[in-house]
Protein backbone atom coordinates (compact mmCIF):
# COMPACT_ATOMS: atom_id res chain seq x y z
CA UNK A 1 0.00 0.00 0.00
CA UNK A 2 1.40 3.40 -0.98
CA UNK A 3 1.85 5.84 1.88
CA UNK A 4 1.33 9.62 1.85
CA UNK A 5 4.26 11.79 0.78
CA UNK A 6 6.18 13.22 3.72
CA UNK A 7 5.62 16.98 3.91
CA UNK A 8 8.03 17.74 6.78
CA UNK A 9 11.30 15.82 6.73
CA UNK A 10 13.35 18.27 8.83
CA UNK A 11 13.68 15.74 11.67
CA UNK A 12 15.06 13.05 9.35
CA UNK A 13 17.44 15.45 7.64
CA UNK A 14 18.76 16.70 10.98
CA UNK A 15 19.49 13.13 12.09
CA UNK A 16 21.47 12.58 8.88
CA UNK A 17 23.34 15.87 9.47
CA UNK A 18 21.92 17.44 6.33
CA UNK A 19 21.11 21.19 6.12
CA UNK A 20 17.80 22.15 7.73
CA UNK A 21 15.92 25.48 8.04
CA UNK A 22 15.45 25.17 11.81
CA UNK A 23 16.07 22.77 14.71
CA UNK A 24 13.38 20.07 14.77
CA UNK A 25 11.71 19.09 18.03
CA UNK A 26 9.93 16.13 19.57
CA UNK A 27 9.66 14.93 23.18
CA UNK A 28 10.22 11.56 24.76
CA UNK A 29 6.86 10.35 26.15
CA UNK A 30 5.12 13.14 24.24
CA UNK A 31 2.00 10.95 24.05
CA UNK A 32 1.25 10.41 27.70
CA UNK A 33 -0.33 11.22 31.02
CA UNK A 34 0.34 14.98 31.03
CA UNK A 35 -2.31 15.33 28.30
CA UNK A 36 -5.96 15.20 29.41
CA UNK A 37 -6.98 13.69 26.06
CA UNK A 38 -4.55 10.80 26.61
CA UNK A 39 -6.04 10.10 30.04
CA UNK A 40 -9.52 10.07 28.52
CA UNK A 41 -8.45 7.57 25.85
CA UNK A 42 -6.69 5.36 28.40
CA UNK A 43 -9.82 5.37 30.58
CA UNK A 44 -11.81 4.27 27.54
CA UNK A 45 -9.34 1.45 26.91
CA UNK A 46 -9.57 0.24 30.51
CA UNK A 47 -5.85 -0.38 31.07
CA UNK A 48 -2.44 0.51 29.69
CA UNK A 49 -2.01 -2.89 28.05
CA UNK A 50 -5.45 -2.72 26.45
CA UNK A 51 -4.52 0.68 25.05
CA UNK A 52 -1.09 -0.42 23.78
CA UNK A 53 -2.49 -3.58 22.15
CA UNK A 54 -5.31 -1.78 20.30
CA UNK A 55 -3.90 -0.34 17.04
CA UNK A 56 -6.72 2.19 16.64
CA UNK A 57 -6.33 3.55 20.18
CA UNK A 58 -2.53 3.48 19.96
CA UNK A 59 -2.83 5.52 16.78
CA UNK A 60 -5.19 7.95 18.47
CA UNK A 61 -2.83 8.72 21.35
CA UNK A 62 0.22 8.84 19.06
CA UNK A 63 -1.43 11.63 17.07
CA UNK A 64 -2.78 13.61 20.03
CA UNK A 65 0.39 15.63 20.78
CA UNK A 66 0.81 16.55 17.09
CA UNK A 67 -2.74 17.84 17.01
CA UNK A 68 -1.99 20.07 19.99
CA UNK A 69 1.68 21.08 19.45
CA UNK A 70 3.91 22.01 16.50
CA UNK A 71 6.13 18.93 16.77
CA UNK A 72 8.38 17.60 14.01
CA UNK A 73 8.00 13.87 14.62
CA UNK A 74 5.52 11.37 16.01
CA UNK A 75 6.65 8.40 18.09
CA UNK A 76 4.76 5.15 18.17
CA UNK A 77 2.73 4.71 21.35
CA UNK A 78 3.86 1.44 22.83
CA UNK A 79 6.22 0.22 25.57
CA UNK A 80 9.76 -1.16 25.64
CA UNK A 81 8.48 -4.27 27.43
CA UNK A 82 6.31 -5.59 24.61
CA UNK A 83 9.17 -7.86 23.48
CA UNK A 84 9.63 -9.74 26.78
CA UNK A 85 5.84 -9.88 27.09
CA UNK A 86 5.82 -11.72 23.75
CA UNK A 87 8.40 -14.10 25.25
CA UNK A 88 5.76 -15.20 27.76
CA UNK A 89 6.87 -13.33 30.89
CA UNK A 90 3.37 -12.00 31.58
CA UNK A 91 3.51 -8.19 31.58
CA UNK A 92 1.01 -6.07 33.48
CA UNK A 93 0.91 -2.44 34.58
CA UNK A 94 -0.32 -1.89 38.12
CA UNK A 95 -1.75 1.53 38.93
CA UNK A 96 0.83 3.53 40.85
CA UNK A 97 3.45 0.75 40.63
CA UNK A 98 4.45 0.60 36.97
CA UNK A 99 5.25 -2.53 34.94
CA UNK A 100 5.50 -5.94 36.55
CA UNK A 101 6.23 -9.40 35.11
CA UNK A 102 4.36 -12.42 36.44
CA UNK A 103 7.18 -14.79 35.43
CA UNK A 104 10.57 -13.05 35.81
CA UNK A 105 13.86 -14.80 35.03
CA UNK A 106 15.19 -15.98 38.39
CA UNK A 107 16.71 -19.43 37.78
CA UNK A 108 18.93 -21.18 35.28
CA UNK A 109 15.87 -23.05 34.09
CA UNK A 110 14.03 -19.79 33.44
CA UNK A 111 16.90 -18.57 31.29
CA UNK A 112 17.23 -21.86 29.43
CA UNK A 113 13.56 -21.74 28.41
CA UNK A 114 13.87 -18.20 27.03
CA UNK A 115 13.58 -17.90 23.25
CA UNK A 116 13.20 -15.26 20.55
CA UNK A 117 9.44 -14.80 20.14
CA UNK A 118 7.52 -15.22 16.92
CA UNK A 119 7.00 -11.67 15.66
CA UNK A 120 3.36 -12.50 14.93
CA UNK A 121 2.81 -12.12 18.68
CA UNK A 122 3.68 -8.44 18.21
CA UNK A 123 1.51 -7.91 15.13
CA UNK A 124 -0.60 -5.36 17.04
CA UNK A 125 2.48 -3.10 17.17
CA UNK A 126 3.15 -3.37 13.45
CA UNK A 127 -0.53 -2.81 12.68
CA UNK A 128 -0.40 0.35 14.80
CA UNK A 129 2.70 1.57 12.93
CA UNK A 130 1.02 1.10 9.55
CA UNK A 131 -2.16 2.81 10.72
CA UNK A 132 -0.29 5.75 12.24
CA UNK A 133 1.68 6.28 9.02
CA UNK A 134 -1.56 6.47 7.06
CA UNK A 135 -3.27 8.76 9.56
CA UNK A 136 -0.28 11.10 9.79
CA UNK A 137 -0.90 11.82 6.10
CA UNK A 138 2.70 12.97 5.69
CA UNK A 139 2.48 15.66 8.37
CA UNK A 140 5.62 14.38 10.17
CA UNK A 141 7.85 11.28 10.27
CA UNK A 142 7.07 8.35 12.55
CA UNK A 143 9.64 7.02 15.02
CA UNK A 144 9.64 3.36 16.02
CA UNK A 145 11.49 2.20 19.11
CA UNK A 146 12.60 -0.60 21.39
CA UNK A 147 14.42 -1.00 24.66
CA UNK A 148 18.07 -2.01 24.59
CA UNK A 149 18.83 -5.66 25.37
CA UNK A 150 20.32 -4.65 28.74
CA UNK A 151 17.43 -2.39 29.74
CA UNK A 152 14.68 -4.89 28.97
CA UNK A 153 16.86 -7.53 30.62
CA UNK A 154 16.78 -5.50 33.83
CA UNK A 155 13.00 -5.72 33.94
CA UNK A 156 13.00 -9.38 32.91
CA UNK A 157 15.24 -10.39 35.81
CA UNK A 158 14.07 -7.90 38.44
CA UNK A 159 10.43 -8.47 37.51
CA UNK A 160 9.73 -4.74 37.82
CA UNK A 161 11.54 -1.43 38.17
CA UNK A 162 14.40 -1.39 40.66
CA UNK A 163 16.31 1.02 42.86
CA UNK A 164 19.47 -1.06 43.16
CA UNK A 165 19.33 -3.72 40.37
CA UNK A 166 20.58 -6.29 42.85
CA UNK A 167 18.98 -9.27 41.11
CA UNK A 168 20.32 -8.64 37.63
CA UNK A 169 23.67 -7.43 38.96
CA UNK A 170 23.81 -10.52 41.14
CA UNK A 171 23.35 -12.61 37.99
CA UNK A 172 25.95 -10.49 36.19
CA UNK A 173 28.62 -11.13 38.82
CA UNK A 174 27.75 -14.72 39.77
CA UNK A 175 26.53 -16.20 36.46
CA UNK A 176 27.59 -13.93 33.60
CA UNK A 177 26.99 -16.84 31.23
CA UNK A 178 23.28 -16.77 32.02
CA UNK A 179 23.04 -13.04 31.57
CA UNK A 180 24.89 -13.17 28.25
CA UNK A 181 22.32 -15.72 27.05
CA UNK A 182 19.46 -13.40 28.03
CA UNK A 183 21.11 -10.45 26.30
CA UNK A 184 21.88 -12.38 23.13
CA UNK A 185 18.25 -13.49 22.82
CA UNK A 186 17.11 -9.95 23.55
CA UNK A 187 19.41 -8.56 20.85
CA UNK A 188 18.10 -10.99 18.25
CA UNK A 189 14.48 -10.28 19.18
CA UNK A 190 14.99 -6.52 19.26
CA UNK A 191 16.60 -6.50 15.82
CA UNK A 192 13.70 -8.43 14.33
CA UNK A 193 11.20 -6.21 16.15
CA UNK A 194 12.67 -2.93 14.94
CA UNK A 195 13.07 -4.18 11.38
CA UNK A 196 9.41 -5.21 11.39
CA UNK A 197 8.49 -1.70 12.55
CA UNK A 198 10.53 -0.28 9.66
CA UNK A 199 8.81 -2.62 7.22
CA UNK A 200 5.44 -1.44 8.59
CA UNK A 201 6.32 2.22 8.07
CA UNK A 202 8.58 3.57 10.83
CA UNK A 203 10.89 6.19 9.25
CA UNK A 204 13.44 6.33 12.08
CA UNK A 205 14.05 4.09 15.08
CA UNK A 206 15.36 4.68 18.58
CA UNK A 207 16.98 2.29 21.04
CA UNK A 208 16.30 3.25 24.65
CA UNK A 209 19.16 2.11 26.89
CA UNK A 210 17.46 3.62 29.93
CA UNK A 211 19.49 1.70 32.52
CA UNK A 212 22.90 1.46 30.87
CA UNK A 213 24.11 4.20 33.18
CA UNK A 214 23.77 1.99 36.29
CA UNK A 215 26.68 -0.21 35.16
CA UNK A 216 30.32 0.14 36.10
CA UNK A 217 32.85 1.10 33.47
CA UNK A 218 33.93 -2.02 31.59
CA UNK A 219 30.67 -3.78 32.45
CA UNK A 220 28.71 -1.18 30.47
CA UNK A 221 30.73 -2.02 27.40
CA UNK A 222 30.36 -5.79 27.90
CA UNK A 223 26.75 -6.11 28.99
CA UNK A 224 25.03 -3.09 27.44
CA UNK A 225 26.89 -1.45 24.58
CA UNK A 226 28.02 -4.69 22.92
CA UNK A 227 24.41 -5.83 22.55
CA UNK A 228 23.12 -2.41 21.51
CA UNK A 229 25.80 -2.49 18.81
CA UNK A 230 24.54 -5.89 17.63
CA UNK A 231 21.05 -4.47 17.28
CA UNK A 232 22.20 -1.36 15.42
CA UNK A 233 24.35 -3.38 13.03
CA UNK A 234 21.43 -5.66 12.20
CA UNK A 235 18.93 -2.94 11.36
CA UNK A 236 17.47 -2.06 7.97
CA UNK A 237 19.06 1.30 7.13
CA UNK A 238 17.32 2.03 3.84
CA UNK A 239 13.62 1.65 3.13
CA UNK A 240 11.19 3.07 0.59
CA UNK A 241 14.00 4.94 -1.13
CA UNK A 242 15.22 6.75 1.96
CA UNK A 243 17.72 6.31 4.80
CA UNK A 244 16.25 5.12 8.11
CA UNK A 245 18.19 6.93 10.87
CA UNK A 246 18.95 5.16 14.15
CA UNK A 247 19.13 6.96 17.51
CA UNK A 248 20.74 5.40 20.60
CA UNK A 249 20.01 6.92 24.01
CA UNK A 250 21.83 5.81 27.17
CA UNK A 251 20.62 7.70 30.22
CA UNK A 252 23.62 8.43 32.43
CA UNK A 253 26.02 7.38 29.68
CA UNK A 254 27.84 10.66 29.03
CA UNK A 255 31.19 9.26 30.16
CA UNK A 256 30.99 6.70 27.33
CA UNK A 257 29.89 9.14 24.66
CA UNK A 258 32.68 8.40 22.19
CA UNK A 259 32.07 4.64 22.42
CA UNK A 260 28.30 5.00 22.02
CA UNK A 261 28.79 7.27 19.01
CA UNK A 262 30.99 4.59 17.43
CA UNK A 263 28.35 1.83 17.70
CA UNK A 264 27.04 2.54 14.21
CA UNK A 265 24.10 4.81 15.07
CA UNK A 266 23.32 8.05 13.24
CA UNK A 267 22.45 10.02 16.37
CA UNK A 268 23.14 9.85 20.10
CA UNK A 269 20.52 10.93 22.61
CA UNK A 270 21.95 12.86 25.56
CA UNK A 271 20.59 13.49 29.02
CA UNK A 272 20.84 16.94 30.59
CA UNK A 273 24.20 16.30 32.27
CA UNK A 274 26.15 16.52 28.98
CA UNK A 275 27.10 19.76 27.23
CA UNK A 276 26.14 19.52 23.57
CA UNK A 277 29.04 21.62 22.28
CA UNK A 278 31.61 19.53 24.12
CA UNK A 279 29.84 16.37 22.90
CA UNK A 280 30.34 17.57 19.33
CA UNK A 281 34.01 18.17 20.02
CA UNK A 282 34.50 14.78 21.66
CA UNK A 283 32.99 13.00 18.66
CA UNK A 284 34.39 15.32 15.95
CA UNK A 285 30.84 15.91 14.64
CA UNK A 286 30.67 12.28 13.50
CA UNK A 287 27.06 11.82 14.66
CA UNK A 288 23.97 13.92 15.24
CA UNK A 289 22.75 14.62 18.76
CA UNK A 290 19.31 14.56 20.29
CA UNK A 291 18.44 16.41 23.47
CA UNK A 292 18.85 17.58 26.06
CA UNK A 293 16.73 19.94 28.17
CA UNK A 294 16.13 18.94 31.79
CA UNK A 295 12.43 17.93 31.86
CA UNK A 296 12.03 19.89 35.10
CA UNK A 297 12.75 23.13 33.24
CA UNK A 298 9.17 22.89 32.00
CA UNK A 299 8.02 23.74 35.52
CA UNK A 300 9.98 27.02 35.63
CA UNK A 301 7.50 29.30 33.88
CA UNK A 302 7.62 30.90 30.45
CA UNK A 303 10.74 33.03 30.79
CA UNK A 304 12.77 30.12 32.20
CA UNK A 305 11.52 27.70 29.53
CA UNK A 306 12.47 30.08 26.74
CA UNK A 307 15.86 30.88 28.30
CA UNK A 308 16.73 27.23 28.87
CA UNK A 309 15.68 26.28 25.33
CA UNK A 310 17.98 28.96 23.95
CA UNK A 311 20.79 27.78 26.22
CA UNK A 312 20.56 24.23 24.87
CA UNK A 313 20.69 25.48 21.28
CA UNK A 314 23.56 27.86 22.07
CA UNK A 315 25.43 25.00 23.75
CA UNK A 316 25.18 23.04 20.49
CA UNK A 317 27.06 25.89 18.85
CA UNK A 318 27.34 27.01 15.23
CA UNK A 319 24.98 25.30 12.83
CA UNK A 320 26.89 24.38 9.70
CA UNK A 321 24.40 21.69 8.78
CA UNK A 322 21.78 19.68 10.61
CA UNK A 323 22.86 17.50 13.48
CA UNK A 324 20.67 18.61 16.38
CA UNK A 325 17.19 17.36 17.24
CA UNK A 326 15.84 19.21 20.25
CA UNK A 327 14.36 16.98 22.93
CA UNK A 328 14.26 16.57 26.67
CA UNK A 329 17.05 14.73 28.46
CA UNK A 330 14.53 12.06 29.49
CA UNK A 331 10.77 11.52 29.31
CA UNK A 332 8.35 14.35 30.00
CA UNK A 333 6.88 14.35 33.51
CA UNK A 334 3.21 13.40 33.87
CA UNK A 335 2.73 16.61 35.87
CA UNK A 336 3.95 18.94 33.09
CA UNK A 337 1.45 21.69 32.18
CA UNK A 338 0.60 21.28 28.47
CA UNK A 339 1.02 25.02 27.96
CA UNK A 340 4.70 24.62 28.89
CA UNK A 341 5.15 22.36 25.86
CA UNK A 342 3.49 25.00 23.66
CA UNK A 343 5.98 27.59 24.92
CA UNK A 344 8.91 25.24 24.35
CA UNK A 345 7.96 24.34 20.78
CA UNK A 346 7.43 28.00 19.95
CA UNK A 347 10.82 29.04 21.34
CA UNK A 348 12.79 26.20 19.73
CA UNK A 349 11.38 26.92 16.30
CA UNK A 350 11.50 30.72 16.64
CA UNK A 351 15.05 30.94 17.98
CA UNK A 352 16.53 28.21 15.81
CA UNK A 353 15.39 29.85 12.58
CA UNK A 354 17.71 32.77 13.32
CA UNK A 355 20.59 30.41 14.10
CA UNK A 356 20.14 28.37 10.94
CA UNK A 357 19.78 31.44 8.70
CA UNK A 358 22.75 33.34 10.17
CA UNK A 359 25.88 33.51 7.99
CA UNK A 360 28.60 31.06 9.03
Amino acid sequence: MSLPTLKNDVFLRALMREPVPYTPLWLMRQAGRYLPEYNQTRARAGSFMALAQNPELACEVTLQPLQRFDLDAAILFSDILTVPHAMGLGLDFLEGEGPRFARPLRTEGDVEKLAVPDMSRLQYVFDAVALIRRELAGKAPLIGFAGSPWTIGCYMVEGQGSDDYRLIKGMLYSRPDLLHRVLEINAQATTLYLNAQIDAGAQAVMVFDSWGGVLADGLFQEFSLAYTRKVVQGLTRWHDGRAVPVIVFTKGGGQWLEEIAACGCDAVGLDWTVNLGRARQRTADSVAFQGNLDPMALFGGESAIRAQARRVMDDFGPVQQGGHVFNLGHGISRYTPPEAVSILTDEVHRYSVSKHSAPL
